[in-house]
């Protein structure tokens, strides 16, 4: 391996992490790092006076540029969009840094599409990757005075779209047993119960798969979709605990077949919100979701 090879993959996974967390999607994160990486081995040596600041700065323009045609194309698309989640079949560690499973969970990206590109840019990178407002003028071709406004605006955006009650990943599952139970059940009061008053169901079927196109509001709603859409065939659903996003979540099979994952907000006595992905584009790769985040994981740990 060269050295210019070495060099990259000293820095690969806090590279991916970037990608991912600005474009919610493994598939485009890991064009925009191969993109990278070829822009790195065709790069002058006088160009590059750090490697890690050079890559990502590299990485996030890239991302950025990425967003920007996202968002034209997104416009078009067919219902709520949702992020392509990241599936492992069992728990993470118990060890495992609880930041991670903070700055990957569904809602939280779902919250960063919300932010103009540059924002989301700002955001993480100070936030999560704990980069100076030196640096992130420097990647973004702003004054650090604009970076401080536009992280601070960005940050105060996130606080009041994000739930403020830690919860453990025990009440999560307790809950979660909940949910399934009602659900296996067809018990429609018994949702209603485990929902929180005012919760929201998300369904990304992006034209693919059946899926409402709009949010359900309010417990009493979301129960009635839910039990009315399964009724006909629970006797062919199975509904297995897995780990979305570093967050306890459910994986839907139908004849065996998965037809969607679900990820879910709660508050540790009901669930707020329900994110459920049916669009057979972004389960593809389910099964590569455990070597991503154990990718992912590595730079936490640096």
């Amino acid at each position: 391996m060269s050295d210019r090879a070495q060099q990259f993959e000293q820095h690969r996974a806090r590279l991916s992490g970037v990608a991912y967390r600005m474009l919610a999607s493994r598939a485009d994160a890991e064009d925009v790092v191969q993109d990278a990486y070829l822009r790195w081995h065709r790069a002058e040596s006088g160009e590059i006076r750090s490697s890690e600041a050079w890559l990502v700065t590299t990485v996030t323009r890239l991302c950025i540029d990425r967003l920007r045609q996202a968002r034209i194309e997104r416009e078009a698309y067919v219902g709520p969009w949702l992020p392509e989640p990241l599936v492992r079949s069992e728990s993470p560690p118990a060890d495992a840094p609880t930041e991670l499973a903070s700055s990957l969970s569904v809602a939280f990206l779902v919250v960063l599409e919300r932010l103009s590109p540059e924002e989301r840019a700002a955001f993480l990178l100070h936030e999560v990757f704990d980069s100076s407002y030196e640096e992130i003028a420097q990647i973004l071709g702003k004054s650090e005075v604009a970076c401080r406004q536009i992280v601070s605006r960005a940050r105060k955006r996130v606080k009041e779209d994000r739930p403020r009650v830690e919860v453990s990943a025990e009440a999560r599952k307790t809950l979660l047993g909940r949910f399934v139970q009602a659900v296996m059940a067809g018990d429609k009061e018994s949702l209603i119960q485990v929902l929180a008053k005012d919760a929201t169901w998300t369904a990304d079927g992006g034209g693919k798969a059946k899926a409402a196109h709009k949010i359900l509001h309010g417990a009493e709603q979301v129960a009635g979709f839910l039990t009315g859409v399964l009724r006909k065939s629970l006797d062919q659903i199975r509904l297995l605990e897995i780990t979305v996003n570093e967050e306890p979540g459910l994986a839907i099979y139908h004849a065996d077949h998965l037809v969607a994952v679900m990820s879910f907000v709660t508050d540790g006595a009901h669930i707020l919100s329900v994110y459920s992905v049916l669009n057979p584009d972004k389960l593809l790769t389910v099964s590569q979701g455990d070597s991503f985040i154990r990718l992912l994981s590595e730079d936490t740990n640096e």
